[in-house]
C-alpha cells in the first residue's frame, strides 16, 4: 500500500470557516504527495456523523487523523474517543467574521485560541490527542508525515531532506546578514 495512491490521513474540521486554517496541513501533505481525505464533521451539530466518520476512517485504513476546531474544540477529543487512530488536534482561533456585513476590523475570540489549545491538550488519561500550536495546521501535516515515516522509509528520507533544506536556508540567511549588516538586511528582506 502506498501513501500516494490511497488516503492514509484524514483531515477534518468543525466548520467551513476552519478551512482557511486547515489548508496548511493539506498543503504540506500535497507537497510530499501524501494522499488525504478532507471533510467537515461537527462534534456539536453532527454528533452521529462524527461517530460514523471514526468508523469510516478505520475501515479506510487511515493512519492519522488531523482534526481542527475552535472555541471549546471538542472535535479532536471526540474523534479520538471513537477510534484508536492517532489524532493530531489543531486549535483554531475563533474569528467573528460570519456577519453579513464584512469589515476590516474582524474580531477574534477573547481567549486568542488558548481555549481551543487547552481543550485539545487536556484530554483525560487514556484518550490522548496531540496538539500543535494555535492555527499551526502545517505542523500537524508535518507531524502526520513523521508518523507515516515509521511505515514508509521513503518519507523518512524526504523528511531528512526537508530538515537539511531548512538548515541550509538559515545558514544562507545568516551569511547575507553578516555580509550586508542588520539594517540593510532588514530593508532588503522585509520591504
Amino acid at each position: 500500500m502506498s501513501y500516494v495512491k490511497k488516503p492514509l490521513v484524514g483531515i477534518i474540521m468543525g466548520s467551513s470557516s476552519d478551512s482557511r486554517i486547515m489548508k496548511g496541513a493539506a498543503e504540506v501533505l500535497d507537497e510530499f504527495k501524501i494522499k488525504h481525505e478532507d471533510q467537515i464533521v461537527s462534534a456539536h451539530r453532527t454528533p452521529t456523523r462524527l461517530e460514523e466518520y471514526a468508523k469510516h476512517a478505520e475501515k479506510m485504513g487511515f493512519r492519522v487523523i488531523i482534526a481542527g476546531a475552535g472555541g471549546a474544540a471538542h472535535l479532536p477529543g471526540m474523534i479520538a474517543s471513537h477510534t484508536v487512530i492517532p489524532v493530531i488536534g489543531v486549535p483554531i482561533m475563533v474569528y467573528n467574521d460570519k456577519q453579513v456585513k464584512k469589515t476590516d476590523n474582524t474580531k477574534f475570540s477573547a481567549f486568542g485560541g488558548l481555549d481551543s489549545l487547552l481543550s485539545i491538550s487536556e484530554m483525560p488519561t487514556g484518550s490522548p490527542v496531540v496538539a500543535v500550536g494555535v492555527n499551526k495546521s502545517s505542523n500537524a501535516g508535518f507531524y502526520a508525515m513523521k508518523i507515516l515515516a515509521n511505515e514508509f522509509p521513503e518519507l523518512k528520507k524526504l523528511l531528512v531532506q526537508h530538515k537539511s533544506k531548512q538548515h541550509n536556508s538559515v545558514l544562507k540567511e545568516s551569511e547575507e546578514l553578516k555580509k550586508h549588516g542588520l539594517s540593510k538586511f532588514v530593508l532588503k528582506k522585509f520591504k
